[in-house]
């Protein structure tokens, strides 16, 4: 790569990390949340602060190309948010249970495989990467340190 990309490389490389952090953390806020006040009841205050935070950025950006979302595919827009309950509320209901760690690891192992089929099979628009013999293994090495830190 060139100069250039490869600074891209690098930011990107920083913001994933960055995002694996914030992960954690609002996973392990939302499981306390949800061990306070419920779990729908943390559902709800985290996905008004995520709109507010929004919201907010959104004003600064002008409105951002908001408006573009007539372009989306359908089950983007009707199943995005509902997902989205799906994840802080599993979150908030698992971690008081089973611990955070444990509920981080099944959670990002799954969400390893089923990428790894959804790229496969070129399923919701994803990029098709086929699997391989070598990603198989990677799947299986996976699918053990899961079992490794859940047990």
């Amino acid at each position: 790569m060139k100069g250039g990309s490869m600074s891209l490389v690098a930011v990107s490389i920083v913001l994933a990390i960055v995002v694996g952090i914030a992960i954690a953390t609002q996973t392990l806020f939302a499981g306390v949340l949800g061990h306070h006040v419920g779990v729908m009841e943390s559902v709800f205050i985290i996905h008004i602060g995520g709109f507010l935070a929004s919201g907010l950025i959104l004003l600064f950006a002008g409105g951002g190309n908001l408006m573009a979302w007539k372009a989306a595919p359908w089950y983007v827009i009707a199943f995005g948010g509902l997902l989205g309950v799906v994840i802080v509320g599993g979150y908030a209901y698992v971690i008081p249970k089973i611990g955070l760690a444990p509920a981080i690891t099944l959670a990002v192992s799954a969400q390893l495989i089923f990428s790894a089929l959804l790229g496969h099979f070129s399923a919701l628009g994803a990029l098709h990467q086929p699997l391989t013999i070598s990603k198989l293994v990677g799947i299986g090495v996976l699918l053990l340190g899961t079992w490794l830190i859940v047990r």
